[in-house]
């Protein structure tokens, strides 16, 4: 089966959509995808709407034994790992596509920065010199840490970072996304781990 995530994520500009893609790539093949040989192939759309603008026509024209699967920030409190497109009905306002399932649809809670604070050891290593782990929220369960709370407190931790400097999502997110472990993500994160699930064993709903 062939598999095409189409991620909200990598602006409206090429080289951060490049970015975005190697990011995300080798997140995955860290979580064994690749070794399992069912690596999908990765979409950055830039804003959510396109990328479920992008999702809903491959949906449409999808070949047989072919999988589209769209993956976005929630961008606001979720709990769960089912009635995702209700979710998204209510919070964008997006109509479950003909076809489409749960199966169809992850979700990055609240945020892709949110997987960060799984793996402070990658964050200390990144930034270096200046890096303050004390700046981040103490809550472990990192699906339930308000994107607002994620962003101020990875700029807090960051600001007196030498070389890298102040947390900036362009700037330094899928650099980050590469080097962190996709085991501590999935371990506190059961959307990501939802996810990886489900690429390991993938199947046409």
């Amino acid at each position: 089966m062939k598999i095409e995530i189409f991620i909200e994520g990598g602006g409206d500009g090429k080289k951060l959509r490049v970015e975005c893609r190697k990011g995300f790539r080798i997140f995955f093949e860290k979580a064994g995808l690749a070794q399992a040989k069912c690596m999908p192939k990765l979409t950055a759309c830039g804003s959510r709407n396109n990328a479920y603008k992008d999702f809903c026509i491959a949906l449409k024209n999808a070949a047989k034994n072919t999988l589209p699967l769209l993956l976005v920030d929630t961008e606001a409190p979720f709990s769960a790992t089912k009635n995702i497109w209700k979710f998204l009905k209510n919070r964008d306002g997006w109509k479950q596509p003909t076809g489409a399932t749960d199966d169809h649809v992850y979700l990055m809670v609240e945020c892709m920065e949110s997987w960060f604070l799984a793996d402070r050891d990658c964050l200390k290593k990144y930034f270096g010199q200046g890096f303050s782990e004390i700046a981040l929220p103490g809550n472990t369960n990192i699906e339930t840490i308000s994107k607002a709370d994620v962003f101020n407190s990875l700029k807090l931790a960051t600001r007196n970072a030498k070389p890298k400097g102040e947390y900036g999502k362009g700037k330094h997110s899928f650099e980050i996304l590469a080097q962190i472990d996709p085991i501590k993500v999935c371990n506190v994160a059961p959307n990501a781990k939802r996810l990886i699930d489900f690429l390991e064993n993938p199947s046409l709903p």
